[in-house]
């Protein structure tokens, strides 16, 4: 920045000011002080600013299952503009629901002294980042919650969401509702099935472990299992489908086989209004998701030392599909 002023003939303060994209500086004197920072090649020093405002490294990290999903790339994008807005860089970086592999790149993450992580998590004990916590990284979890560490957590109702989904089935007149899911090791897919349950005991219907489907990860999968319980002698009436994966897999299978069966899907997805068939979907907002967990984050780096907290966000149901 010295080299920049005395190239410009300006004061540092000047340089500071046009750098930074402060206001209130003539024009002619900005033209000159850009026109040398393009001529020696000058770069922001994003660290030295960060240590000079008091802050490990303006840096923030995020971890998701995988990038490709709609809803994970939502959180990555509203997590880039607050931190956009924050004169922050985020390093984003993707799980694939590998315990061994979020470990591994949570400590790298760790090691880069990033002031604070945003997890949504695949593993089941969290306790290795307790010493980064005591060290001063601000650790927030979205989506679900962390585990062996006591940290910010931002959810949604998942358990309230898929009750009130088999609610609507069961006044629709079902008693036989089938239930596909990816893994009950997750924790999403352990509270949706739970929510499940609880409609079903509401309403005096046993619970069938016929009924449930587990291990369908993707849309074939769920076709196939969709296929496989309509061929049963007593099929399934109505599915309750745990992601939207998994929705749009059923309403395929559903579809090829002229099937009535009427479904109702946890998470909203692009275009469900024009599936070629009725579904309701479990909806809540995938950005305000992202922004609580993000504003929690920055919160606890600009120094909050609340007890942790956990937020639950709400689900609504959605009709969607052509009537």
């Amino acid at each position: 920045m010295v080299d920049v002023a005395r190239l410009a003939g300006v004061s540092l303060k000047t340089v500071s000011r046009v750098v930074n994209g402060e206001p209130h500086v003539q024009p002619a004197m900005a033209g000159r002080v850009l026109a040398a920072v393009a001529e020696l090649g000058f770069q922001r020093n994003h660290m030295a600013s960060a240590l000079r405002a008091g802050r490990a490294s303006a840096t923030i990290g995020l971890l998701i299952e995988e990038l490709a999903n709609p809803f994970y790339a939502t959180i990555a994008a509203v997590t880039a503009e607050l931190a956009r807005e924050r004169d922050t860089l985020l390093l984003s970086a993707s799980s694939e629901e590998d315990p061994a592999r979020e470990e591994q790149l949570l400590r790298d993450l760790c090691s880069r002294r990033v002031d604070g992580l945003l997890v949504v998590p695949a593993g089941c004990d969290h306790s290795f980042l307790g010493a980064q916590v005591e060290m001063g990284i601000a650790v927030v979890f979205l989506d679900r919650p962390g585990t062996n560490i006591d940290a910010d957590a931002v959810l949604l109702d998942n358990r309230g969401g898929a009750r009130s989904g088999v609610r609507r089935l069961v006044e629709q007149g079902h008693r036989r509702i089938g239930v596909l899911l990816d893994s009950v090791e997750v924790h999403t897919m352990r509270e949706r099935l739970a929510g499940a349950r609880d409609a079903l005991a509401d309403a005096g219907i046993g619970h069938d472990g016929s009924l449930v489907r587990d291990g369908v990860r993707d849309p074939a999968t769920a076709a196939a299992a969709v296929a496989g319980m309509l061929a049963e002698p007593h099929p399934p009436t109505a599915f309750l489908t745990l992601n939207n994966r998994i929705t749009v897999g059923a309403v395929q299978q559903l579809w090829r086989q002229g099937s009535d069966a009427a479904l109702v899907g946890f998470d909203d997805f692009e275009l469900s209004h024009l599936m070629p068939r009725p579904l309701t979907v479990i909806a809540y907002d995938t950005r305000e998701l992202a922004r609580r967990a993000a504003r929690l984050l920055f919160a606890r780096i600009d120094g909050d030392r609340s007890p942790p907290q956990t937020v639950i966000l709400p689900t609504e149901l959605l009709d969607r599909g052509l009537r």
